[in-house]
């Protein structure tokens, strides 16, 4: 709390009055707000009015205001909403475009996922993005290329609210991936806390009290011997979510680039089954997975994911690009006939308009 007492000593003194005025100023540093800011947060104002007397008895007293602001945050950090119960939708960043993470965030996606693993970009890169979507608030999660303490380093320093580790096969590379995210004694991550962007660059002088409470650690789940050790992953500590990933089991169950194969779809909801059947709050994980054509989102939230990835941002540009030139060569054949289609659907205006 910032307490600010203002007082009129000129106008006291006018009044001939002698007056015992009170000046405090309470503050407290920066580290009670958290960096980076969530989309749910608030800050609380409250005013509160007081009155301050002259100390010799007078028929008339000098009454000033003072205002009491309370500066209060309440954080809604991806980890709390999955503890409230939430059901987020996010999209996956492989473009690393700042530009187009800006306007993901300003869409209203619960969450950004800056992909490493599939993207062309790297730690600048990535910081690029994660500024834009600070801009709007809008929470970040970084896919690490690989599953190693030092692009744990980096990625974490950069201070995203989610780090995602691929090719998770077994509790003990979970076990080993959650020590990469933890200062010593509880992990291995090398700290340079007082200097990088995760601590408001040394600012928030609680970052280190508070940092695991705010960080969601996910374990992605994409083999065969990974999906059959689903639950065990899950039951690892500090593993907030296991994130399901189809495209490369297909092709470890040798199904390459066929995630709609009934053997690929069986082993998947084997591994749902298994996550589901443990409880977040108490040592077990949230599921998280990607939307796919043949699986869309609602259906992902309809068989109890908590996390639903739907889309890439480049497949997005991708299919409206293809679909606009199809249109306009479609109308270079058709002529007449897309003019009068064109009229139909006069309510549909390009982008630029």
């Amino acid at each position: 709390m910032a307490t600010l007492t203002h007082t009129t000593a000129a106008a006291a003194s006018a009044l001939g009055k002698p007056t015992s005025l009170t000046s405090t100023a309470t503050t407290k540093p920066l580290s009670h707000l958290p960096f980076p800011f969530s989309p749910s947060e608030t800050l609380n104002l409250t005013a509160k009015t007081t009155s301050i007397k002259s100390a010799a008895p007078s028929s008339s007293d000098l009454s000033t205001t003072t205002v009491t602001t309370s500066v209060s945050t309440s954080p809604q950090t991806l980890k709390s909403r999955l503890q409230n119960g939430d059901t987020l939708y996010g999209l996956f960043l492989l473009s690393f475009s700042p530009t187009l993470a800006e306007i993901a965030g300003l869409s209203g996606y619960d969450f950004v996922v800056v992909d490493m693993e599939h993207g062309p970009g790297g730690i600048s890169e990535a910081l690029s993005c994660l500024r834009a979507l600070a801009a709007t608030q809008t929470p970040a999660i970084l896919r690490l290329p690989e599953s190693s303490a030092t692009w744990a380093k980096k990625a974490l320093d950069l201070g995203p609210q989610g780090i995602m580790f691929p090719m998770i096969e077994s509790s003990k590379e979970a076990e080993k991936a959650v020590s990469y995210c933890r200062f010593p004694p509880a992990g291995i991550r090398g700290s340079a806390h007082t200097v990088v962007r995760a601590s408001s660059y040394g600012i928030d002088e609680g970052y280190l009290s508070n940092y695991d409470d705010q960080l969601l650690i996910m374990c992605q789940v994409e083999s065969e011997e990974g999906v059959r050790r689903a639950e065990e992953i899950a039951a690892v500590e500090g593993v907030d979510c296991v994130q399901m990933g189809p495209l490369d089991l297909s092709a470890s169950l040798g199904y390459l680039w066929d995630p709609g194969n009934k053997k690929v779809r069986n082993a998947l909801k084997g591994a749902e089954k298994a996550v589901l059947g443990t409880d977040p709050l108490v040592g077990g994980a949230y599921l998280a997975g990607f939307a796919m054509p043949h699986d869309g989102p609602q259906d992902l939230r309809t068989r109890g994911y908590h996390m639903v990835s739907g889309c890439v941002d480049v497949g997005l540009f991708r299919s409206a690009a293809v679909e606009d030139v199809r249109r306009f060569q479609s109308s270079l054949i058709n002529g007449s006939d897309d003019e009068e289609e064109h009229g139909n659907d006069a309510d549909e205006k390009y982008w630029s308009e």
